[in-house]
């Protein structure tokens, strides 16, 4: 097993970084065409929807700083992690007021914490990493992202996948989603993500251990933040938190599901595997 100083990496915590972007028009263009959606595109002075802002403040590390699996080795917040592969975990976002097609955009991002952790697919570091972007406005969005690394699959193994929970029998809303190698490929692009698991299937499966090309946390999130956005009715999404369960591959379609909390305040979201367990759950409260 990797020796991890764990202490060594927690002395980055509070290490921090300001960014500047402008929110402009292609990429959420790109957003719907990448996910199929039935809507205009946002014009100059109108906003874009929840999950979008992922499109801007792309990483742009030079070529000599990328790892193996074509994500940079660190950023300007994170350390090299002694744990070679890295999932996205999770989030938690509120909304405080939507960003615009040509507003100016500067986004402050901190590191604010650091863990390791023993799971049931071995050892594991958790990182959380904190995103302020604000607008001409003032703050239009907070987001807590969290990232696992976990240790490099031996040669001929697989894989380790997460155990499997049963969703809720109770549900209303439904969409089947084929996440196909076009979509994956346009996700990353419009992402800038160049993590090879998302488009190098012989990577993905000869290196890492999958069954095929992973999907990205933040596309089945987005999924999640649509069906959410289909069915609420026009109300606005003031806070979105999700959590990833276990990964979803291209080698099958997959769910999504969601139904309103009893308050009606909100609702609740999930991603399923293709043997219907679940792959990431997701809450949203209305503002």
């Amino acid at each position: 097993m990797t020796n991890i100083d764990i202490e060594a990496l927690r002395k980055h915590i509070g290490a921090k970084v300001v960014e500047e972007d402008v929110a402009t028009a292609a990429p959420p263009r790109g957003m719907i065409v990448t996910f199929d959606r039935d809507e205009e595109a946002p014009r100059e002075g109108e906003a874009i929807a929840p999950g979008w802002h992922r499109a801007y403040f792309v990483p742009m590390a030079q070529a000599d700083r990328l790892g193996a699996d074509g994500l940079p080795l660190d950023s300007d917040v994170l350390p090299e992690m002694p744990l070679p592969r890295r999932m996205f975990a999770g989030t938690k976002t509120t909304y405080h007021q939507p960003i615009r097609v040509g507003e100016r955009l500067t986004r402050e991002t901190e590191l604010a914490d650091i863990q390791l952790r023993e799971g049931s697919t071995g050892m594991l570091i958790f990182t959380n990493v904190v995103a302020r972007i604000i607008g001409p406005n003032g703050l239009a969005l907070e987001e807590e992202a969290r990232t696992a690394f976990r240790d490099e699959v031996k040669p001929g193994e697989k894989s380790g996948i997460p155990k499997r929970d049963a969703p809720p029998s109770d549900t209303s809303w439904e969409r089947t989603i084929t996440a196909d190698p076009v979509s994956l490929f346009r996700y990353s692009a419009l992402t800038f993500n160049p993590h090879r698991i998302h488009y190098d299937r012989p990577y993905a499966m000869e290196v890492e251990g999958y069954p095929g090309l992973v999907i990205h946390g933040p596309y089945s999130s987005q999924c999640l933040l649509d069906l959410a956005r289909d069915n609420c009715g026009g109300r606005a999404i003031r806070t979105y938190e999700m959590q990833a369960r276990a990964p979803l591959f291209d080698t099958a379609p997959f769910k999504v599901i969601g139904r309103t909390t009893e308050d009606g305040n909100g609702c609740e979201l999930w991603a399923l595997t293709p043997e219907g367990t679940i792959g990431m759950t997701a809450t949203v409260t209305f503002a």
